[in-house]
């Protein structure tokens, strides 16, 4: 069961359609491979890691992006 979840994760990230962007994905590994392994599922916990990172780095984008299409109004002093 293990190595099939491993095997699928990796064919995932391996043909997704982003292949070149690694934003997050290395720092999760790592953080994600440190926690596997103390767990007992090094390989697991380094793509599960990858995966999160890369998740949170698309989120983090989309937040900056959204706060630069929407800039906040000036407040009573107008100053922003």
């Amino acid at each position: 069961m293990k190595k099939l979840l491993l095997c699928t994760a990796v064919a995932g990230l391996a043909f997704s359609s982003v292949a070149a962007e690694a934003k997050g994905c290395i720092k999760g590994a790592i953080i994600g491979g440190i926690a596997g392994h103390y767990a007992g599922h090094g390989k697991v916990g380094v793509v599960a890691g990858c995966v999160i990172g890369r998740h949170e780095a698309n989120k983090a984008d989309a937040e900056r992006a959204q706060k630069a299409q929407h800039p906040q109004p000036p407040n009573e002093n107008g100053r922003i």
